[in-house]
């Protein structure tokens, strides 16, 4: 079994797979943000992320840009989340190698809005 690499400690055929192939739609913001992270993570789902962004905040986004794999992701951390209705929010930590080998972490505290029963992102607040 191949563990997913969002770290839920699932199969990747029974965790994020399903939603990056478009079989599937996210049920939480939660989830969304695994599928996400898999998908920076794994590159070349860059249509993926386009479409899962709220078109009103991605306008300007290259699906071919989003499919490059620029950074070199190590790990996930889910550090509080929240969801009232059709709005989430989810604060994480993911965790890359810098240029020089060094563990660093991207900080970020996102909001996510669902419509029509599919949950997008919005954005989020980087710290």
């Amino acid at each position: 079994m191949n563990l997913c690499i969002c770290q839920s400690n699932k199969a990747f055929s029974r965790c994020c797979q399903p939603l990056l192939e478009g079989k599937k739609h996210a049920p939480t913001p939660v989830k969304l943000m695994r599928s996400r992270y898999s998908a920076f993570a794994l590159g070349g789902f860059g249509h993926y992320l386009k479409d899962t962004w709220l078109s009103s905040t991605a306008q300007v986004l290259d699906p071919a840009e989003l499919s490059q794999r620029a950074i070199n992701w190590q790990g996930l951390a889910i550090e509080s989340n929240s969801q009232k209705g059709d709005y989430g929010v989810v604060e994480f930590r993911a965790y890359f190698l810098d240029e020089g080998g060094l563990k660093q972490a991207h900080h970020e505290v996102s909001r996510f809005q669902r419509i029509d029963g599919k949950w997008f992102y919005v954005d989020g607040k980087v710290s």
